[in-house]
């Protein structure tokens, strides 16, 4: 059964093609590919005067790289480097699949693991998520472990159970090195079980204890490991919470309140949702502490985190494994009432039932739905946002000779970067650039501060006019100031103009490149598909659907090239 999860997983990582989200590539394979090669494009958060990220997770990409570096297969096979790193973490995804089982047996009994195993692996949003190099995914994976270590039957807590209670408490101080966020779930799951076992002041003493000796080393090697990625002292975990509590995080939106309740949650569900909000009700219902206990710390995690403004789907996925097995839980239920069975009859007799059938405990008509969510991750997996990832495949084809620069005048983070294209010639500063969305670092009103990308698109063809050259060089040479780093002087200078001008034209100055990557709404705004056709270009590549994306990233991914 786990190797049913492994390969699963492991293929829809190499067989993905389609883009997700920019944090996952720009804060787990770009600094890998960084530290291995030595090139590679660090964001705000890394090179910032306050490094928010900690190494710890793109460290993960790092055997990979080296292997390939030390065996000098990355010149001649470059696709290798996009995929040592998906077979690692399809192998870590598995980790969720595999350990829902046994979450599954403590908390409802061996009648229900086989269809919360089903249920999760035929997950919609396991199939867009769980098998990319996202910090969310780990976190889910790590997540799932520690819960299936958790004491859910704290009456009896012998022993043994204290063990598994330490290696879940391991497991939990990992996720929470991985996303520091995390802890918003131990919080309620430690602090619930140290109530229940306060009349037990030995065992509650010695949770306690466990808890800050395996979080201390957890912080302590987190610390060391990041201070000397960064050559000084570094308090990443605690930047991160830090940052992520101040209005900066608003700076990429803000939603209300209900997102994820409204938004969210039927997304992650897709087609099990009316199976989860079943079993959620019947939890109320009945009087069984342990689903109960899940429930709680599923309405405290959504509740924590609903008061905090930049909210986005994935920051609930580590909840979804525990909704998968509400979803299980309804789905029997409701077998077994169309069968006229009694679903709590003795464990071995439905351990038995269940194996001689060979057949799911799931109504034909639950199955069907269910089955819905197939054809959906085929094409997430398969079509969607496919653009954005082809056209790195495409430059890197090109031979070095015939790739001198490269602009990408798309909104900022819009395609992978150097840990898809490995193309060191382009690594010099100003060589292959892309518009800036630095945030409002250090600014005391951040609220009318305008990025690159926002001056870019409010009027394009007047930026192409006073940015760039009246001519293009043929010799294309590098751009001096195409994009702003986001280091010390950078936020002085925003701060000299948020007390003087409030002009965040910052200056940039731009060469003509040889390609252009844009997305075909720009071609749409005015004048700007005559100024690329007068300076001599053509459009040589174009890749996904014009339909799929929004607002600037609709239209297709192009690439215009210069007959110089």
């Amino acid at each position: 059964m786990a190797s049913l999860a492994l390969v699963l997983r492991v293929a829809i990582a190499l067989s993905t093609q389609g883009f997700f989200q920019p944090d996952e590539y720009f804060q787990a394979l770009e600094p890998a590919h960084h530290y291995v090669f030595g090139y590679g494009h660090l964001t705000w958060e890394w090179v910032s005067p306050v490094p928010l990220r900690s190494i710890i997770y793109p460290a993960l990409n790092m055997p990979p790289f080296w292997i390939i570096k030390t065996l000098g297969l990355d010149a001649r096979y470059p696709e290798l480097l996009i995929a040592g790193p998906r077979i690692v973490h399809g192998v870590l995804a598995a980790i969720t699949d595999i350990w829902i089982r046994e979450i599954t047996r403590q908390v409802l009994n061996d009648a229900f693991v086989p269809t919360a195993y089903f249920v999760s692996l035929t997950s919609l949003f396991h199939s867009l998520s769980l098998s990319r190099s996202m910090s969310n995914s780990l976190e889910t994976s790590l997540t799932t472990a520690a819960l299936s270590y958790y004491p859910w039957n704290n009456a009896k807590f012998t022993q043994v159970q204290s063990t598994r209670t330490r290696m879940c408490i391991v497991f939990a101080a990992l996720a929470c090195a991985i996303r520091p966020t995390n802890a918003i779930i131990w919080v309620y799951m430690f602090g619930l079980l140290f109530l229940r076992l306060g009349h037990r002041l030995s065992r509650g003493s010695s949770l306690i204890r466990d808890c800050c000796v395996i979080g201390t080393g957890t912080i302590l090697a987190v610390f060391a490991l990041d201070s000397a990625f960064y050559g000084r002292p570094a308090l990443s975990l605690l930047n991160f919470l830090r940052v992520n509590a101040s209005p900066v995080s608003l700076f990429y939106g803000s939603s209300p309140w209900h997102y994820y309740l409204s938004q969210a949650l039927p997304i992650l569900c897709s087609t099990s949702l009316p199976f989860v909000l079943h079993g959620m009700l019947l939890a109320v219902k009945s009087d069984e502490k342990k689903p109960k206990t899940m429930l709680g710390c599923i309405f405290w995690t959504l509740t924590v985190f609903s008061f905090v403004g930049h909210k986005e789907w994935r920051f609930l996925h580590p909840l979804l494994p525990m909704l998968h097995i509400f979803a299980s839980r309804s789905l029997v239920e409701l077998y077994h009432r169309s069968a006229n069975a009694e679903v709590k009859a003795p464990r071995e007799k439905r351990k038995n039932a269940i194996a001689k059938t060979f057949s799911l405990p799931i109504r034909t008509r639950d199955l069907c739905l269910l089955l819905l969510a197939v054809p959906a991750s085929i094409y997430v997996v398969f079509f969607h946002c496919v653009g954005q990832i082809k056209v790195m495949s495409y430059l890197r084809s090109l031979p070095p000779e015939n790739l001198t620069s490269v602009g990408f005048l798309t909104p900022c983070h819009s395609t992978p970067w150097q840990a898809y294209l490995h193309r060191p010639e382009l690594a010099a500063p100003g060589r292959m650039w892309a518009l800036g969305c630095e945030p409002p670092l250090g600014l005391q009103h951040p609220s009318d501060y305008k990025d690159q990308t926002d001056i870019f698109f409010e009027a394009p063809l007047e930026y192409m006019r006073t940015h760039f050259p009246s001519r293009v060089d043929t010799s294309y040479p590098p751009s001096a100031f195409a994009s702003s780093v986001p280091n010390v002087t950078f936020v002085e200078t925003l701060q000299v103009v948020e007390q003087s001008s409030r002009s965040w034209d910052l200056g940039w100055r731009h060469e003509w490149p040889q390609y252009i990557v844009l997305f075909g709404a720009l071609l749409r705004e005015p004048g700007v598909l005559d100024l690329f056709q007068n300076q001599g270009y053509e459009e040589v590549w174009k890749g996904g659907f014009e339909w799929e994306g929004e607002g600037q990233r609709r239209g297709a991914v192009r690439i215009w090239k210069h007959n110089g």
